[in-house]
């Protein structure tokens, strides 16, 4: 009996190397995308820690340069929250750069073993007729055989 072997099978192979890899790359982007949004949460409960204590401040003994300190280090958080924010950004934007990326990549295996499937379809085909081609040639010889005694 005959073996399908499909024609494309290393191109298939291919494609699911690459799928791996396109996941790889969006579990990656994902995780850095977690990263980044933890760290500006970080940054927003530094903020709110030195407004709290801005306020313990102006409601004590005035200390002006404790006070002035405290201004600087909100001033320095919030430009630090704005960075974050555009790492956020950026990271969301590469996540969904990989997103499509492995979409693309899954569409064209599923492309190829829908390929495969309908070669194997047509071999299956093939071979049917070729065994009923062969079932009538013995049929038939049989039916003459027998005639012929």
């Amino acid at each position: 009996m005959a073996k399908f072997t499909y024609r494309m099978q290393n191109i298939l192979d291919i494609k699911y190397k690459l799928e791996s890899q396109a996941k790889t790359s969006f579990s990656l982007a994902a995780a850095k995308l977690n990263q980044e949004e933890e760290k500006l949460e970080g940054l927003h409960q530094r903020r709110r820690a030195y407004e709290v204590r801005a306020k313990e401040l102006v409601s004590d003994k005035l200390n002006f340069q404790d006070i002035k300190v405290n201004r600087i280090a909100i001033e320095t958080t919030k430009g630090a929250i704005q960075n974050q924010v555009v790492a956020v950004h950026v990271a969301e934007r590469n996540l969904e750069s990989a997103r499509r990326h492995l979409q693309d990549v899954m569409t064209e295996r599923k492309t190829h073993e829908i390929l495969k499937e309908k070669a194997f379809e047509e071999f299956k085909k093939e071979l049917e007729k070729e065994e009923s081609k062969a079932v009538d040639e013995l049929v038939s010889f049989t039916h003459n055989h027998d005639k012929e005694e």
